[in-house]
């Protein structure tokens, strides 16, 4: 079930992301924190997972090192990144200006007042 999960994940991510042209994290560390019940080290370090090549892959090394990235769950999501992304950027095309902007304030709003707020 984690593996469906965090593909699907995965694939939502990406679209979100490539639908309003945000790096994934913004998206993913909080569903990571609050559906997969990962502390912030786990959810950042897994996140790291899906930028190793080539921006993330020293960064990455030293979250698994310190035992702070589930390097298998980071893979399936970054397998449903690459799938979603290709979604997300194709629908973004069809979607006007306006309305992409306004889908990304909230996206980055909903994700910054839910991680301030929660305890």
């Amino acid at each position: 079930m984690i593996i469906l999960w965090a593909i699907v994940t995965g694939v939502a991510v990406g679209i979100i992301s490539g639908l309003v042209g945000i790096a994934g994290g913004a998206v993913l560390v909080p569903i990571l924190y609050y559906g997969f019940k990962m502390n912030q080290h786990m959810a950042q370090g897994t996140t790291i997972a899906i930028l190793l090549p080539p921006t993330g892959l020293l960064a990455f090394l030293k979250y698994y090192k310190a035992g702070n990235a589930d390097l298998k769950i980071g893979l399936l999501l970054a397998l449903g990144l690459f799938v979603g992304g290709y979604f997300g950027g194709m629908w973004a095309q069809k979607v006007p200006d306006v309305i992409l902007r306004k889908v990304f304030a909230v996206v980055l709003a909903a994700t910054a007042l839910e991680m301030f707020f929660q305890k």
